[in-house]
């Protein structure tokens, strides 16, 4: 080998250490837990994390699930994460003659704890793209585990005086409300006509937010039924006929998609349930029927549905109205005085 030849080998080593040394500290300003404010204002939460030197992200993206994205990568100075959505082309007999994928690209370019965010959604007819730009801020690392042992309690506030829905008021007042007060239940009933356009039912809010607390209530969820206790507005405690299933953190008593209940406490359907729940420090306990569930576990970030991502700002209480019917009574919050 030349001395020329050898000269620009160890260049070219010493370059790409040097390429490969600048995508690792990139990498570093964007792992972490990202609170967005989505297209249109909703709530959002981007997790990225880096294992034996890959790249992986998880999305939150207004309402459902946290979800594993298809890809996450550093180009220059910009993250790139990719979600890709399966489409079926049907012909005129309703039968699927074949299946098209859908890349869609989130860019994001970090600036200390903010990111400027860019949303190409392809259009499935293959006619162009929505872009859309939005913003997130990095959520500062978790606290240790509370003591609840040292925790002190406020005066208890009854925030249902089973007569009327004052101190109430729907999260979006334009939807039709279900709710109304029964022999002293809170109930709700979104009731839907066959053969008419679907009626979106409102969420049930309380007027007054709150910081830490403790809160418990009762609730009797009908066969199949489906709700959500929100916990500041933005952590969904799943309220649901899930009994005899198998643990699942879409169960009664979960974190929504976030944390597995340890242990099945629910009852069978129709019958009144006792939940006691504990927000403090960004840590989150819940006793079901008497029963740890979720004991004092971390927060990572909000919820499908939260009102907002921001985990520092008072929250209300809200009750999910717009699957099916449920009943609460008995709800009352303790606040958790601060230090």
């Amino acid at each position: 080998m030349n001395r020329n030849m050898c000269c620009a080998i160890i260049v070219l080593v010493f370059g790409l250490m040097s390429t490969s040394v600048g995508a690792a500290e990139k990498a570093d300003s964007y792992i972490g837990c990202w609170a967005l404010t989505i297209p249109g204002g909703g709530a959002g939460w981007l997790g990225v994390e880096q294992q034996k030197g890959y790249l992986d992200s998880s999305l939150l993206w207004g309402g459902g699930s946290v979800l594993p994205t298809d890809s996450t990568y550093i180009d220059g100075d910009y993250l790139i994460v990719t979600r890709v959505r399966k489409v079926e082309r049907k012909n005129a007999g309703g039968k699927v003659i074949r299946t098209q994928n859908f890349t869609e690209a989130i860019i994001a370019k970090a600036s200390g704890d903010t990111m400027e965010l860019t949303q190409i959604r392809p259009h499935t007819n293959g006619k162009g793209a929505d872009h859309n730009e939005f913003t997130a801020k990095r959520i500062p690392p978790l606290p240790p585990k509370p003591n609840l042992s040292r925790v002190k309690y406020g005066k208890p506030i009854t925030l249902f005086n089973g007569k009327n829905l004052d101190g109430w008021t729907l999260t979006n007042p334009g939807q039709k409300s279900g709710w109304s007060v029964e022999n002293g239940v809170l109930v709700n009933k979104p009731v839907q006509e066959k053969g008419k356009r679907r009626i979106h039912y409102g969420n049930l809010r309380t007027e007054k937010e709150f910081e830490d607390f403790n809160l418990k209530l009762e609730v009797s969820v009908p066969v199949r039924g489906n709700s959500g206790v929100y916990l500041r507005g933005i952590y969904e405690i799943q309220v649901c006929d899930t009994y005899g299933k198998s643990l699942d953190s879409h169960n009664m008593g979960g974190v929504y998609s976030r944390i597995t209940p340890t242990v099945a406490a629910e009852k069978p359907a129709g019958q009144w349930q006792t939940m006691n729940m504990t927000l403090c420090d960004r840590h989150v306990t819940v006793v079901l029927n008497g029963k740890v569930i979720i004991d004092n576990q971390p927060l990572l970030g909000c919820t499908g549905g939260a009102l907002w991502s921001d985990e520092f700002k008072p929250g209300p209480i809200y009750l999910q109205g717009d699957h099916t019917g449920v009943s609460y009574r008995n709800v009352v919050l303790t606040p958790i005085l601060k230090r």
